[in-house]
Parts: C-alpha cells; structure tokens; sequence
C-alpha cells in the first residue's frame, strides 16, 4: 500500500519563480512532501505495524486448541510408593485433544481474515488523513510565503510614499504629519514582516513533524502544485467513495465480521469434544504388561442461559452496532463531500473575483490617488489608505489559492482517490 506516493507521482507539480534571485536552496514540491511523510511519518509506520500484527494472528486463528499430553505414575502403593499393585502404571502416557464443533475453526479464521482486512483499511485511511494534514501545513506555508511577498512588496512602495511625502515637506508643500504617518506605517508593515516570518517558522516546524523528520530541518520555499480547476458532481463523488473509500471498506468488512460473529455464536450451544489415548506399563516379575485406553469426552452447556445464549444476544447488538455504524459512516462521507465541494467554490469563486476585479480596481485607485496626491488635489491620507488597501486585497490571493489546495485534499482524503486532473487553476506568478 503506497497510497502517498501514488498520489505524489499523479501529482503534475510546475516551477514557480524563486522568492529571490539569490536564492538557490532547493524548493520543497508537494510531492516530496507526500513521500517523504509515506517513507517516515511515525503514526503511519504505527498502524502498519499494527496491521502487520493482525495479519500474523490469521494462521493460527484457524487452528485446533493444542493437545495435551500428560506424563506421571499412577496406582502406586503407600507408603513405599511402590508399582507392585495390580492397578499400577509407571509410566503412565495420556494424550487428549478438543476438538471444536464442524465449523467452528473455520468462522473464526474467517473473522480473523476480515480483521486483518479491517487493519489494512485502516492504514489506508490513515494514510490520507496523514496526507492531508501534510498538505494542509504545506499550503499554510505557502500561504504565508506568498503573504510575506506582498507586504515586503507593498511596505517598499509605502517607503517611496514615505520619500515623496519628505520631499513635498521640504519643498513646503506638505504637512510634517504625512512624513510621520508614513514612517508608522513602515514600521507597521515591518512588525507584520516579522509576525508573518514567526508564523512561517511554526507552520515549517509542524509541515517538518508531518513529513516525521526533524522539526529544525529548513524548508526556503514550496512549489505550487497544478490544482485541477473543477471537480466532479457529487454523485460522482458519492460513488467513487462507495468503491475505494478505505473507511467504508472497513465499515463493510466490520459488518461481514460481525455476522460471522452471529453464525459462530449460534453454533456456541453444540458441545465440543474431546478425545484421548493413554499408554501404561505395569511392571510385573515377568517384566512387565502394557495397557492402552480411549477416552471421549463432550462438554455440557449447563450455563447455556447466562453463557451461550447471552452470547447470541451480545452478537446481534454487535452486528447491529456495525450496520450502524456503516450508515454513519456513509451519511459522513456524504456530508464531508457537498461540504468539501462548498468550500472548493467558494474559494474559487472570490479567487476569480479578486483576480479579475478587486485587486485591479484596488491596483488602480492605488496609482490614480498617487498621481492625484503629486498634483495636490488628494492628502496623503488617502494616498496611504489605498495603497494599504491594496495590500490587503493582494493578501487575499494566496490566502484562497491556499484554502482552494487544502479544500481540495481534504476532498479527495474524503473520497479515497486523486481529482482527475483536467484544466488547471491559474497560478500567481512569482
């Protein structure tokens, strides 16, 4: 099961442009991320290794309880504890060996097969569920990278403000208060640098525990990976879950299991037997006589009410807990599908709408109340207010391309396979 680097692999990744010219250190792509958490992400390698567990219980599950054989001295006479009595063995070889009721062995190997099926949908599940919050911290990451690009980018231009409301001071054209304005607003933007490189820091060290290496590795930058603009319906959805979601294949497999359970409970009343052998040697003046024996033996249900048939009652509530919990299951699912679709919209659709009108028209007031402020028909205030405004509305994009990325994970985490792949989301150039 190599669920997170089948999904790395079917990931097309395209280059972004580095942060900075200089900058030459390897750029982390989601891909990498995904296979580095499969190869050593720690709750991953835990249920594997619980799986592995429940898979070697199955050999044995199938087999007969051990003989038994017992090795002693019978009939002796006291006190000299002598063999000299007619009735004396010494030795005395006893084999016994239960043997279930038809059937028996062969329900609970069965049960023990669908639990290490169980197992192995379980390390499925959690595999997405680790590849989901592995991409969820490297969006975050690329998130705030993005953010930083664009407050480091806006307080450069608030700097040139800061110089052109100096320069119209010195000139006496303007007042001394939109120089000082300005220089808060530079150190403004430079504390929110420095908050935004503290939160980055913290994402890297989670993204880091996730890939399950050391929480001081760097990571300088990630690789935006190709998003699939558009997703399937929801019925589509619906029956891509119903076929490979490894939750409800383990919920299905709990059910059979638990009927299983039903039919080994009923057969619970039939006795089981028990057969044995048994070898003595009674030593005689002659040198001796040897003896064997047969034995049969059946066990009596005498506490058939409180035992056996407590037991059917106890499978039936636990086959009835297991249909249950496959209706929850699938009603989850569902729920998680229109829910995960909605936020995929969502973020698409204020995505397309800060792209095509509000950072343009938001880019445009900046430079017409710029030109307008040189010309004295504006204050410096309203200058200010635009361009800040401007930062806020160009925040926003990478803040929805990351919520667009996490949105979509977590819907294929939901479903159990990979978005087909199709036309791509447009990418911030960098």
């Amino acid at each position: 099961m190599k669920v997170l680097t089948t999904l790395a692999v079917a990931l097309p990744l395209l280059a972004l442009p580095a942060r900075s010219e200089a900058q030459t250190a390897p750029i982390l792509t989601l891909a990498e991320a995904l296979r580095a958490a499969e190869r050593s992400n720690p709750e991953l390698a835990a249920v594997r290794a619980l799986a592995e567990a429940t898979a070697a219980r199955v050999p044995g599950a199938g087999r007969p309880p051990d003989p038994v054989v017992q090795v002693g001295v019978m009939n002796l006479a006291l006190p000299e504890l002598s063999a000299s009595m007619p009735a004396s063995m010494a030795p005395s070889v006893q084999a016994m060996q239960m043997l279930p009721v038809p059937g028996t062995l062969g329900r609970a190997e069965r049960m023990a097969d669908q639990t290490r099926r169980m197992a192995d949908a379980r390390v499925e599940e959690r595999a997405w569920e680790i590849r989901a919050a592995v991409a969820a911290e490297f969006f975050t990451v690329y998130r705030i990278d993005g953010e930083l690009e664009v407050v480091a980018r806006n307080a450069r231009l608030v700097a040139d403000l800061r110089e052109v409301a100096q320069a119209r001071y010195a000139s006496g054209e303007g007042p001394q208060a939109d120089v000082l304005r300005a220089g808060v607003e530079v150190a403004r933007l430079d504390m929110e640098i420095r908050r935004l490189e503290s939160l980055r820091s913290a994402a890297v060290a989670r993204l880091n525990a996730r890939m399950g290496q050391s929480a001081q590795s760097e990571i300088p930058a990630v690789e935006l990976p190709a998003l699939p603009a558009s997703t399937p319906t929801a019925e589509v959805l619906s029956g891509w879950a119903e076929e490979v979601r490894p939750a409800l294949d383990e919920a299905r497999t709990a059910v059979a299991r638990a009927r299983t359970g039903v039919e080994q409970a009923r057969s619970a009343l039939w006795p089981d037997a028990t057969i044995g052998v048994q070898y003595g040697r009674r030593p005689t003046s002659s040198g001796g006589e040897h003896m064997v024996g047969a034995m049969v033996g059946f066990t009596i249900p005498v506490f058939a009410r409180s035992r056996q048939l407590k037991g059917r009652d106890e499978a039936r509530a636990l086959a009835a807990e297991a249909e249950a919990v496959l209706q929850r299951t699938r009603v989850d699912v569902a729920a998680a599908i229109i829910e995960g679709l909605a936020d995929l919209e969502r973020a698409r659709a204020l995505l397309t709408l800060y792209r095509s009108e509000v950072v343009p028209l938001a880019e445009a007031n900046a430079a017409s109340a710029l030109a307008s402020y040189r010309a004295g028909a504006v204050d410096f205030m309203t200058v200010l207010e635009a361009r800040l405004g401007q930062n806020e509305h160009e925040r926003n994009i990478p803040a929805l391309i990351a919520d667009y990325g996490r949105a979509l994970t977590r819907l294929e985490a939901t479903v159990g396979r990979p978005m087909p792949l199709g036309e791509t989301l447009a990418r911030e150039e960098r």
